[in-house]
């Protein structure tokens, strides 16, 4: 077997290898309604997930600070609350990325948060609630090597091998 051949194999590993570690950027699904005092029945609590695909989006995309245009998100946010004003409920199911700044206080998805808050220019009396552990309420799939990939690979490996 000759260095032409050799370092053929090594780059087909390489490669193989590669594809199976790197981690690729993904989205995950969330469900995304508005239900202002009780006006959408789908998006209130109790919520059935019945897997409707009207309000599922796939894969979710959310904003990020100081930069524009979407990207896809890492978590899926649900405000439901009551306005402290005249006591109308409010139920908003989302996403939203991590921005990257530096503290649990600047990311809406570090932490959820009960209390009083700020929403569209009025005091809510409620919980902002993340999530990030399962699809629709979301952790993105790994991708992993399909088996044709595996078997071409392996097949290049062997055609190399017998020269």
């Amino acid at each position: 077997m000759n260095a032409l051949n050799v370092s053929c194999i090594l780059m087909t590993l390489v490669i193989y290898f590669a594809a199976i570690l790197i981690d690729p950027v993904s989205g995950i699904d969330c469900f995304k309604c508005v239900s202002f005092n009780g006006a959408n029945k789908a998006c209130d609590d109790p919520f059935h997930n019945n897997y409707s695909t009207a309000i599922l989006e796939s894969p979710c995309m959310g904003g990020r600070k100081g930069r524009d245009g979407l990207f896809p998100a890492t978590s899926c946010i649900k405000i439901a609350g009551y306005y402290d004003d005249t006591g109308e409920t409010i139920t908003v199911r989302g996403c939203a990325l991590d921005s990257g700044t530096l503290t649990t206080d600047t990311e809406i998805i570090r932490m959820s948060h009960c209390g009083r808050f700020y929403y569209d220019n009025r005091y809510v009396h409620g919980c902002l609630q993340s999530c990030n552990d399962a699809d629709a309420c979301n952790a993105a799939s790994h991708l992993i090597p399909s088996s044709t990939v595996v078997i071409l690979t392996l097949v290049q490996l062997l055609s190399f091998l017998q020269r």
